[in-house]
Formats: structure tokens, sequence, C-alpha cells
């Protein structure tokens, strides 16, 4: 068998060992991106999708809000409020709506009207879970520790514009 042949040979095995490696890499089958948040007081960020490789990050603040912004196999690559992206695993996630407050304070509303009673103002950095965001609303329903509220959607991250969550 001439060299060349053998080569070809060679390849096409290893493509066969190689390939169902990647054909086996599963997808959630949701949508891109998306919001999460982090299930557990201490979640390691990778640089990419695998226990080995490096941790770039790590977050120590259960349901902080993540947008996973791809997926291969059990690895979700996500990013913060901040910009910063990397891989967490999918069993550190879940599904629950968190939001984070962005701007230096938001006020919290009886309803979702300005006019309505003002209950509490949030501060930076304080994460509250979703109740809920009407469909064509600027509003949403969070709660923030002991408060349940209105808040409007541009002080906060983890909701995108125009999206319903019931």
């Amino acid at each position: 068998m001439p060299a060349g042949m053998r080569k070809l040979l060679l390849l096409i095995v290893l493509c066969g060992f190689i390939l169902p490696n990647f054909a086996t890499a599963q997808e959630s089958g949701l949508p891109i991106p998306r919001f999460v948040a982090l299930r557990s007081d201490k979640v390691h960020l990778r640089s990419g999708p695998g226990l080995r490789y490096p941790k770039v990050w790590i977050y120590q603040h259960s349901h902080l809000p993540m947008e996973v912004v791809s997926e291969f196999d059990t690895w979700r690559k996500v990013r913060d409020w901040e910009g910063s992206e990397g891989w967490v695993h999918q069993s550190l996630l879940i599904g629950t709506r968190y939001v984070i407050v962005t701007g230096d304070e938001i006020t919290m509303y009886t309803a979702a009207d300005k006019n309505a009673r003002p209950i509490a103002l949030v501060k930076a950095g304080v994460v509250g879970r979703v109740e809920r965001c009407p469909k064509g609303v600027d509003w949403c329903q969070v709660q923030f520790q002991d408060y349940d509220g209105w808040v409007q959607r541009q002080g906060i991250w983890g909701v995108y514009d125009n999206e319903a969550i019931e």
C-alpha cells in the first residue's frame, strides 16, 4: 500500500474515534442567550468547558444572575452583569430568575407606576428574585429580602427588554 494511502486510511480511522466525541456533545435545547442564576455560594468560573481548565474567578454569592451565551455538553458559558465571561458546570446553575441592581439605587413601588407608594430604596449590588415581568411593561415585580414590589427594568440586570416572566 502506498504511503499516501496509508496516511489517508490512518486519518479516516482517527476521525472515526474523534468525531463521535463531538457528536455526543448535547446542548440543552433551551434558548441562547438566556438568564439563569448561581446555585451556591461558591462557584468557580473556568476559562474553558471542563475541570482541566484553570479557574479564572470565584463567585461567592448564591442566586447571582448569569446570562448563558453558549453551551458545550454539560458546561455553560456565562456572562455576569459586569461583562466577565467563562464556563460553569450546569449543576451549579438554576433556572429560577434573579436580578441584580446595577444603578446606584432603585426605588421599589407598591405597583408598576411611579405614582404608586414607594416601598424601599434598593442599593446597587443587591440581588432579588423575580416574581413576574409582564410583557410590554417596563416593570418587574421583584422580591428583595423581605420586600416585595415593583421596580423598573432599566435599573436591574437579569431580564431582557420586553421579556415576559409569569
